[in-house]
């Protein structure tokens, strides 16, 4: 079963390279690398042409676009696997796991979703999380990532091409949640399996688009804006649950809040009076 890893670029010269010799590093002789540049005029384009000189699976496209939906939808087209992967220029794969991943496709009706474990770095090269979203039910998801963690980067999970033909491309005029959107319709029909190992890394890096949305607050008004829509599409009962579960958990929340805030206050309580006895 061969894999077609599709790359989104505009503007990549920094993570290209390193991003091509990735897929080439996992030595697996069914992949394909398909890499969509929107039009980059640095040099992105010079770079990728060197590398498809010499490995004959790498495929690439260089035009104008509409975003990274429309770049990931235009690489979609051009998939000749029947596993799909979205690798983003500055992200990266654990050794072998394209290998461990087409063995796991073999015992997988289609279509199916496999999620891994992704490694989240921050701006300094520091490992911030593991991401682990071990639970990954429409009705899971639906309860937001603080209450229960959703697939954080495409990195780390991989389905069937043919998942498309039931839920459609992602959404050209959706440029930021369009990872979760897709993942809300795929789990909706396809066999989902989730494997505690970890495949992928993320890095958010200042100055990119997810981390200037994060830094604004506009991410998670975003996310919540898309639950939500995908909430009322529920039964009113289903609806109900899912609202119980959020206001348990933020009650939790404020009682955590409130009990820290206690024993910081006795804490300086108790300072004071050991520093009078003292006098």
């Amino acid at each position: 079963m061969m894999i077609s890893v599709i790359t989104p670029v505009y503007n990549g010269a920094k993570f290209i390279e390193s991003c091509i010799k990735v897929v080439i590093d996992q030595n697996c002789s069914h992949v394909e690398h398909i890499i969509v540049d929107g039009g980059s005029t640095d040099e992105t384009v010079e770079i990728i042409k060197q590398y498809t000189e010499k490995y004959p699976h790498i495929r690439w496209i260089s035009e104008k676009d509409k975003g990274q939906s429309d770049a990931m939808n235009k690489g979609i087209a051009m998939a000749q696997g029947e596993i799909l992967a979205i690798l983003n220029v500055d992200d990266y794969y654990e050794p072998n796991v394209l290998n461990r991943v087409s063995e796991i496709f073999k015992t997988l009706p289609e279509p199916s979703l496999l999620v891994g474990n992704c490694n989240v770095w921050n701006n300094e090269g520091k490992l911030d999380h593991i991401n682990k979203p071990a639970k990954i039910k429409l009705n899971d998801l639906l309860l937001g990532c603080e209450l229960n963690p959703h697939p954080m980067n495409p990195s780390a999970y991989f389905y069937h091409t043919s998942l498309h033909q039931k839920i459609g491309l992602y959404k050209v005029d959706e440029h930021y949640v369009m990872d979760l959107d897709l993942l809300l319709r795929a789990v909706q029909v396809a066999t989902v399996k989730y494997v505690n190992e970890t495949w992928g890394n993320y890095r958010q890096l200042e100055g990119t688009k997810t981390v200037n949305d994060i830094k604004t607050g506009e991410s998670a008004s975003r996310g919540k804006q898309l639950l939500k829509s995908y909430q009322k599409q529920l039964p009113l009962v289903i609806q109900w649950k899912i609202f119980m579960k959020l206001e348990i958990y933020k009650n939790k929340q404020k009682v955590k809040y409130l009990l820290k805030q206690t024993q910081q206050l006795f804490s300086i309580i108790r300072t004071k009076v050991v520093s009078r006895s003292a006098q």
